[in-house]
């Protein structure tokens, strides 16, 4: 019989297993990462409600469950700033997450945003022959849902979303900070942020051609390497400056208090491509662990 159909729904995490377990598991099979501590209340009510879960979605999902007192390292690596969290990783890649203990119905929820091919329900799948919405497009139309139902914290994060990715920043940022606190520490949220983020480090910043005159002049330059790195992961190679990150992770690891490792690890929350993402976040986990 085929081993990961009999292989335990849900699993304790260690450094020694993440990248198998966790990051090349999920190119077949999402896993759910359960960040909690044997001190911390919420974390009792939630953990028992995500293994009922695990186990009545029968393999759909993988529950992984990690201790942040033992494994800190771990807990950095997903920049957990509080207990519980859980993170939806698939394809190597977060693709979703909460923060604070849900309620099953809201728990259900989340899954079924994820689950639903899992289960089959492909018959509502969008209309591949539908017009697209203009940036510009989805603004107005989010602007006109606040304005009728002001109370949907959601609708303001899509917002802020749709405001960066038509190139307003500094929109997209005070929208970011407006929210209500439930949807701060919101997956996209989170990526949103990061991206604004890497927006900000460029301000004032060499331009593109300066930058790689300067790798080229010192390649021990690793400011210079970093912030090319920047350059082309807003730009059209994001692939390229995943490796200058890289680069600098194995060559100087330490410089600037670990600055590649926290760039890399940004620019997975803004990144959509899966498989880049996998396949950088495996060679960032050699390099570490």
């Amino acid at each position: 019989m085929n081993a990961t159909v009999t292989a335990s729904p849900i699993f304790d995490v260690t450094t020694e297993n993440f990248e198998s377990e966790v990051l090349q598991a999920s190119l077949q099979t999402p896993v759910l990462v359960d960040f909690w501590a044997t001190w911390c209340g919420p974390c009792k009510s939630l953990g028992p409600l995500l293994e009922k879960l695990a186990n009545e979605y029968n393999g759909a999902f993988r529950l992984a469950k990690v201790d942040v007192d033992q494994h800190q390292e771990l807990a950095g690596m997903f920049g957990i700033r509080s207990i519980p969290t859980v993170m939806l990783v698939k394809d190597g890649q977060i693709l979703d997450g909460f923060a604070g203990a849900l309620p099953e119905g809201q728990l259900r929820e989340f899954l079924s945003r994820h689950m639903e091919p899992l289960q089959g329900d492909l018959d509502e799948a969008p209309d591949a022959e539908a017009p697209l919405e203009s940036p510009e497009q989805t603004i107005l139309r989010l602007q006109q849902q606040i304005a009728a139902d002001p109370d949907r914290g959601e609708l303001k994060l899509d917002l802020a979303i749709a405001l960066a990715q038509a190139g307003q920043a500094s929109a997209a940022e005070a929208e970011l900070n407006a929210l209500p606190a439930n949807l701060a520490t919101d997956a996209r949220a989170v990526r949103l942020r990061s991206q604004l983020d890497l927006i900000r480090s460029l301000e004032g910043k060499p331009s593109l051609d300066a930058l790689q005159q300067r790798v080229h002049a010192d390649p021990q330059d690793w400011e210079a390497h970093d912030l090319l790195g920047v350059r082309l992961l807003l730009g059209d190679d994001p692939a390229a400056g995943l490796e200058h990150w890289l680069l600098v992770l194995e060559k100087a690891r330490d410089w600037s208090d670990g600055q590649a490792k926290k760039r890399l690890i940004a620019a997975f929350n803004t990144l959509d491509d899966a498989e880049l993402v996998g396949r950088y976040r495996r060679r960032m986990s050699s390099l570490l662990f």
